[in-house]
């Protein structure tokens, strides 16, 4: 085979030295795990926002724009902080919110509720978590319920960008040793995870102005898992449980690259 021809193809991993495919596995694994966790992530911090069980179109829309005619602390009680405290303490903030929010009814009635629920994680300890402590804290989430904050999708967007960057190229590194038919889907497989990055983080603010939008965060990222599940099967499969054509491997395991 010619330098020209080489210079355009990758070694499959039949052919990689044990060592280097131990690190390839090793790395998908963690990644594999990771992903995993951040799917729960995005079901704990989203689902019920809605005020029903599960994780809906509403919920993702929701944590995004808001939840238009509640407030941001309803909105919590009834989703993510559902389970942190019983129906009857829940009932008692909903009621105070609707009834005027007042200090008086706080320290009478609420105030108690706040202490023993929920002091233990919003002390303010942790700047991401809201603090509630008093009543001028209290207050600060009793207003319509708008989404995230500019500021904090710019925080999040700016991790995401970066991490999600990393964690596709170095998979998409690892799967360009595997052997795909048609070459045209594997660069596909490559490729799309990289413009769902940018319509998904795109789509979080536009969704802010036009809530449909939340189905663009939702399909880009179901085409990231897809790509990522595909990138990682692929790979594990082809390093240990795959044969490779005879074709291929009398050429040493040359396989074209993703261009040819």
């Amino acid at each position: 085979m010619s330098s020209n021809s080489s210079s355009k193809s990758f070694i499959h991993f039949s052919f990689l030295p044990q060592a280097q495919k131990m690190l390839y596995t090793l790395v998908l694994l963690v990644l594999g795990t990771g992903y995993m966790m951040a799917m729960a992530q995005i079901y704990i911090t989203h689902a019920g926002l809605d005020g029903k069980p599960g994780l809906s179109i509403d919920d993702i829309i929701i944590g995004y724009s808001g939840s238009k005619g509640a407030t941001r602390l309803e909105t919590a009680l009834g989703g993510p902080m559902k389970g942190m405290a019983p129906d009857a303490d829940r009932n008692a903030m909903v009621a105070w919110i609707h009834a005027g929010a007042s200090k008086e009814e706080f320290d009478a009635k609420i105030k108690p509720i706040v202490e023993q629920r929920c002091v233990v994680c919003h002390s303010g300890s942790n700047a991401n978590i809201p603090k509630v402590t008093d009543f001028d804290t209290v207050s600060k989430l009793v207003v319509m319920d708008t989404g995230m904050s500019i500021p904090t999708l710019i925080r999040v967007s700016h991790i995401h960008l970066f991490g999600l960057t990393f964690i596709f190229f170095i998979t998409g590194t690892i799967f360009v040793h595997a052997y795909m038919r048609p070459v045209w889907f594997k660069c596909l497989v490559v490729g799309v995870p990289f413009i769902g990055i940018l319509l998904d983080i795109a789509s979080w603010y536009l969704t802010k102005v036009y809530r449909p939008f939340g189905w663009v965060v939702v399909v880009s990222g179901g085409f990231m898992g897809l790509s990522f599940a595909i990138q990682w099967v692929a790979s594990i499969y082809q390093m240990w449980l795959y044969k490779l054509p005879k074709e291929m491997a009398d050429k040493g395991g040359q396989i074209p690259g993703l261009g040819g």
